[in-house]
This record gives C-alpha cells, sequence and structure tokens, in this order.
C-alpha cells in the first residue's frame, strides 16, 4: 500500500471483541495472568501484556503503524522525542564509546550528549554532516553516527546514502533523527541506509502541538553481531543476537528506556498520535506549499537579510531536497534581520503569530533559537549550529499563506531597513 493508506488503514486492531473501527484506549497499568506457567512465559519471552510500563495494546498500534509508514522492521514508542533520542543512543553505547554527531542538532540533543552521554564516559566528536568530515574522526571505540534528516535549525541535508555506505563499512550504527522527515511523509532514511531513527512525535504526528510523544524505529540489519551488548549473555543468560535476531536492538532499547528507564508514553497519547498520523500527509503537503510561497516572498523584503528554505533553488540544501525528500519540501524555515538582535527583538514584540518552541503545529509558530531553544549552549555552539542572534525559525501551519506574510507584514514594518551603500 501507498503511504496514504497505510497511515489510515496500519495499526488496528484486527481481533477487538466488539468489533471497534477505531482504536480503543487501553487505560491499564497491568493485565491478568491465566494461571502461573502464562505469567512465567510472557515474563521469559517478553511475548503478550504484562505491566503498562513494558507493553500497551494502544500503544502498541501506534508501534504498528510507525513500522508501516517508516518501512521499519519495528518501533519502540516513548515518551518524548529527547526520550527516544536517549534510548537509542543508550542502546548503542557503553562507557569508554564514541559518538560522531552533528553541530547542527537539536539543542536539547546536544546538551544530551555533552551533559549526560559525557558524564557517562562516552566521548562525542561533533563534525559536519559530510562523509569526508565524519571519516576522519571514525574509530575503533565510534558506535554511533548521529544526524538530523534536516538540521534544527539550521535546515543542513546531510548526505544519507554516503553517510549509511560509510558506516556500514565500518560496522557503525547510523542514527538519524527524522522528526523533521514526518513519520515518513516527507522521508524515509531507513530506506537510504540508515539503521536507526528517532522521532519527536510532538511535532508532525501529533499536528496539533497538544501531547509528547517519541519513538525509536530500525530496519533489518545483521550491524548488531558487531556489538558487544548483543553477543554476550545479558543478565538473564541469554545472548540478545541470538534470542531476539535482527529486533534485538529493539528489544534492548525497549529494556532501557521502558522497563529500566521508565520513558513510557501514554495510552491516551498513543492513541491522538495514532490518529494524528491518518492526516499527517495531507498537512505537510500543505504547509510545504505554504513554508515555499512565504520563503519565496520573505526574501523579497528589504529587512530580510537572508533565507533559508530547501525548497528554494539556491539554497545549499535544494539538490539534496531534490534527491531525499519526496513529499515537499518541509514546513521549517528560517531568516535573518538586518540589524541583528535589536531588529529581531522589535519584529517579536510586534509579530501576532504565535511565538513558542514547537514545531509541526497546525498553527504557525515563530521562535529566537538565540535566546530559546539554543541558549543554554555555548555561543562557539550556537554558532556551529548554524544559529545566529538575527535569525527566526518559522514553522508554517495550515492558516492561509496570504495571512501569514500579512501578519510578518506587519512586524517588518516596524524595523528600519539597513541600506547598505556600494
Amino acid at each position: 500500500m501507498e503511504f496514504a493508506s497505510l497511515a489510515v488503514l496500519s495499526g488496528l486492531p484486527e481481533n477487538d471483541p466488539h468489533r471497534a473501527v477505531g482504536l480503543p484506549i487501553y487505560a491499564t497499568a497491568a493485565y491478568s495472568f491465566e494461571d502461573l506457567e502464562d505469567g512465567a512465559q510472557k515474563f521469559a519471552t517478553s511475548q503478550g501484556y504484562t505491566y503498562a510500563r513494558l507493553q500497551n495494546p494502544t500503544t502498541a498500534a501506534l508501534e504498528a503503524r510507525l513500522t508501516a509508514l517508516e518501512g521499519a522492521l519495528g518501533a519502540v514508542a516513548v515518551a518524548s522525542g529527547q526520550a527516544a533520542s536517549f534510548a537509542a543512543l543508550l542502546a548503542l553505547v557503553r562507557a569508554g564509546d564514541e559518538v560522531v554527531a552533528s553541530p547542527g542538532l537539536f539543542g536539547g540533543t546536544v546538551g544530551l550528549l555533552n551533559q549526560v552521554f559525557g558524564l557517562m564516559g562516552v566521548r562525542v566528536h561533533f563534525v559536519a554532516p559530510e562523509v569526508e568530515a565524519v571519516q576522519g574522526v571514525l574509530s575503533e571505540k565510534t558506535r554511533a553516527v548521529f544526524v538530523e534528516v534536516l538540521g534544527n535549525p539550521s535546515l543542513e541535508l546531510p548526505d544519507l546514502e554516503g553517510l549509511a555506505q560509510l558506516c556500514e563499512a565500518r560496522r557503525v550504527a547510523l542514527v538519524v533523527d527524522n522528526t523533521f522527515g514526518a513519520a515518513g511523509a516527507l522521508t524515509r532514511p531507513l530506506s537510504h541506509g540508515a539503521h536507526v531513527v528517532t522521532h519527536s512525535l510532538t511535532k508532525w504526528a501529533s499536528g496539533h502541538g497538544s501531547i509528547l510523544g517519541g519513538a525509536v524505529l530500525a530496519r533489518e540489519t545483521s550491524l548488531w553481531e558487531h556489538y558487544p551488548q548483543f553477543t554476550t549473555p545479558d543478565a538473564q543468560g541469554r545472548i540478545p543476537v541470538e534470542q531476539f535476531g535482527p529486533r534485538c536492538f529493539l528489544e534492548r532499547v525497549r529494556q532501557l528506556g521502558l522497563s529500566l528507564g521508565g520513558m513510557v508514553l501514554s495510552p491516551f497519547n498513543a492513541y491522538l498520535l495514532f490518529q494524528g498520523l491518518e492526516t499527517v500527509e495531507l498537512r505537510v503537503q500543505r504547509a510545504s506549499q505554504s513554508a515555499l510561497e512565504v520563503a519565496r516572498w520573505l526574501r523579497e523584503q528589504p529587512q530580510v537579510a537572508w533565507v533559508r528554505y530547501p525548497g528554494l533553488p539556491e539554497d545549499p540544501a535544494y539538490p539534496r531536497a531534490c534527491r531525499y525528500l519526496q513529499g515537499g519540501f518541509g514546513s521549517i524555515l528560517t531568516f535573518g534581520l538586518r540589524g541583528g538582535i535589536e531588529a529581531v527583538s522589535r519584529f517579536m514584540a510586534h509579530l501576532k503569530l504565535i511565538q513558542a518552541p514547537n514545531v509541526g503545529d497546525a498553527r504557525t509558530l515563530a521562535v529566537h533559537p538565540w535566546t530559546t531553544t539554543h541558549s543554554r549552549i555555548s555561543e562557539e555552539a550556537r554558532r556551529a549550529a548554524g544559529v545566529g542572534p538575527e535569525m527566526v525559525r518559522l514553522s508554517v501551519g495550515l492558516e492561509s499563506p496570504r495571512d501569514i506574510q500579512a501578519f510578518l507584514a506587519e512586524a517588518l514594518a516596524s524595523v528600519k531597513p539597513v541600506v547598505h551603500e556600494d
């Protein structure tokens, strides 16, 4: 089936006793056993339902839908996008290992790598997400290369296939944060060779900025046979790669992230995300069209120094966007105002669009990354991530693009154009 059909048909329960057309919400903490042997079997095999921290039928339906949309082997749903990044990496690294990461990652991810994994004895190398740069820092200790499908907010687009080939040859997991890929509506990195994708389902999957959620997905691969955590006995004496085969990575994510870490997605949020995915393709197409129209308009405004949007032919990401983004160019754009942070301050004070640190909402959202999403990292790290004090990030929603332009024009009118003499 095509994406649009999978979005509305996949994951629906086939054996509901009441023949429900939609997805039931299983609001329960635990599940009963028929007898001693039934409970022992379920705990020994991780099959069936035992406790809601481990499995839930509503969440399982969401995982099945995400698996179908991303073309994955399986999925593990967790409480947030940050939890997804944490659980995915936690399953791959141990003290003394190394991670290679793009400097243009979401600020929270940079903080996670530096402040959490750094304390765990994991060394992180931040380099441009290009094959040559990554190859230059790979070592025998490298366990993951972590990139975003579109940098947040730099909007740089890595060479996914080139990085995948490099990682496959060096037996290193390529982990791609596909949040900006909109649950596969824009792109599916696993089909380009990535081993793992993570998502903040809070964004496009939800579509309404009302809940938190995240997910880790993986494709079938023999890569895990080269990781000691999958080839040596676990606490139960099982060798994960022999017990679970290619699913051993996902089982470790479920064990560390859910069973031990408690990063559990509520069944109510799973239900809302399951519904949100049914319209994600339509929303992304509409928002992408509007974003392109707004980007073209912004580059003509005298107060605007520059505009970044992958759908503009002059944008550095455009060639790869044409190659990797099959569902449009996305709904995120950034622009810089002449006059720096002082101009941005006046602009934001007069802007009637919602100002909030989220993306993928039905409503257009504006934010100043320098003072919000990336404010907790050093100035050097902010600039390395492509963030400057003059930058505004815009997540274009479902309003009329003409109304969005009108709101922007009103705010830009408060910014005096900077005239440069030849």
